[in-house]
């Protein structure tokens, strides 16, 4: 063991391990062990690097120090040192644990390399060393918007995998007529592929959105240390800092231009949030339309056949059930619900400050991660694995009374409505009564009925059918 110090007393630190004092006294305050995210923790040693390169650039660092921290930053960038950030990513104090855990790690790493004991830190020091020229302040929010822009690179490719899957079944399923409902009811008829381009659709806004709003993510308050205005950090390394962030991250992040602004409002998170939450909400709404077409098999709707992936009941046999629309629903109920709590941390800063910045990075991050995965396994594990069931689609169509409004303008409605009414009292299906009237033919109706018709606006057959009066009612 060795003994550590800090102006509260002492503790005793394994002698194997790298974290110190301070580290050791966050982990026992907070004893709700979740651990920080790991593309958090490879964003803090990334910026550490950069304020390591900025100093020794300009004078306030020398080697070899300077060459063992940088390595020290490279291994933990790698992964080799997540064993050792030992505090939890709920805490409090604005993140100073987490600082410290990362300075700790760092400085005990380079005395490694350097030769040195753990805990020499009259040699190499978390403090005046590791974190020369930084703040929590201004290093923690410039981590996280390094961790978000990281994994929202990885969650776009996933929206784009989801998107061309659902674009794949809506050409594949483009003739394929069906009911269309309204509030749960019959009311036009539509195609399939036009209900997976829909679903397409609304997943491509949301990788719009996402995109554009990386442009903000990208404004850092690296530089400003305490509360913005740079107090003990040289001018020549708030420049050169934001330079090697650049390098090491491989991404264009810029200075604030209010880094005083930058360091106290979190709102730029809350607005990501919110983007996240958007397309929650469409991926809830799309997995529940699948589970409603997909409803059966033999006694629901059954429109669509969902990949059987596990069978579903300890007590009935042959039941499969829909597991992974119910996956990715509840992780989008768990987004919902982390997008009010950051909505809450994120107004819950007071003046110069936010000290919940932690709990903003942990809803985050994981809702980053959350949607990620439930937009990959249903681009690669499910939306292509769909069959359409043809034979069901065109059984519901002829069933219901979905044809009517499409003849609305050739009969008129009070028409229409009587011979929907007969329908309903003799038992025949719709088409069959008018072919039996003699008010269309069977051509008629299929040009009527053709899906590229019913895609566009206007009235389907028209200037297509060899007569287009059918009961004085010429539209």
């Amino acid at each position: 063991m060795r003994r550590e110090q800090d102006f509260l007393g002492e503790k005793e630190i394994p002698e194997d391990r790298y974290f110190g004092i301070h580290a050791l006294r966050a982990r026992e305050n907070f004893p709700l062990l979740l651990p920080v995210p790991r593309p958090l923790i490879r964003a803090f040693f990334a910026v550490k690097w950069a304020c390591t390169r900025a100093n020794l650039e300009i004078g306030l660092l020398e080697e070899p120090v300077a060459s063992a921290i940088l390595k020290a930053c490279e291994e933990g960038m790698a992964g080799r040192w997540d064993g050792e950030i030992i505090v939890p990513i709920f805490q409090g104090g604005a993140g100073t644990s987490l600082n410290m855990n990362v300075n700790e790690v760092i400085a005990n790493r380079a005395l490694e390399i350097l030769g040195y004991d753990k805990g020499r830190y009259d040699i190499v020091n978390p403090f005046d060393t590791v974190n020369l020229s930084q703040s929590t302040n201004d290093v923690f929010p410039t981590a996280l918007r390094v961790a978000a822009l990281w994994e929202m690179e990885e969650l776009e490719k996933a929206i784009v995998a989801l998107q061309d899957a659902l674009q794949q079944k809506e050409r594949e399923f483009a003739g394929i007529l069906k009911v269309g409902r309204t509030e749960l009811q019959d009311a036009v008829p539509v195609t399939l592929g036009m209900e997976f381009g829909a679903w397409a659709e609304a997943i491509g806004r949301d990788r719009w959105r996402l995109w554009k709003v990386k442009e903000r993510l990208k404004e850092v308050n690296l530089g400003g240390t305490a509360v913005g205005t740079g107090l003990n950090a040289h001018p020549r390394y708030i420049a050169r800092a934001i330079v090697y962030l650049n390098e090491i991250t491989g991404l264009p992040v810029a200075r604030a231009m209010n880094t005083f602004e930058n360091t106290q409002n979190l709102d730029v998170f809350s607005e990501v949030s919110g983007l996240l939450r958007t397309l929650a909400v469409n991926l809830r709404k799309i997995t529940n339309d699948l589970r409603l077409l997909a409803m059966g098999p033999r006694a629901g709707i059954g429109e669509i056949v969902l990949p059987p992936l596990q069978e579903g009941s300890s007590i009935m046999p042959g039941k499969v059930n829909p597991v992974l629309c119910e996956y990715v629903e509840g992780i989008a109920l768990d987004v919902l619900g982390k997008d009010v709590a950051l909505s809450f941390a994120a107004s819950s800063g007071q003046l110069e400050l936010n000290h919940l910045l932690p709990f903003v990075a942990y809803f985050l991050l994981t809702m980053i991660e959350e949607l990620r995965v439930a937009c990959t396994v249903l681009a690669k594990n499910y939306i292509p694995l769909i069959r359409a069931d043809e034979s069901r689609c065109r059984e519901l169509l002829e069933r219901s009374f979905v044809l009517a409004t499409c003849v609305v303008p050739y009969l008129g409605h009070e028409k229409t409505s009587l011979l929907v009414l007969e329908c309903l009292k003799t038992g025949k299906d719709f088409r069959t009564l008018l072919l039996e009237k003699g008010l269309f033919t069977e051509e008629e109706l299929g040009i009527i009925l053709d899906p590229t018709e019913l895609q566009k606006p206007g009235i389907p057959g028209m200037g297509k059918l060899k007569r287009s009066d059918h009961a004085g009612n010429t539209p």
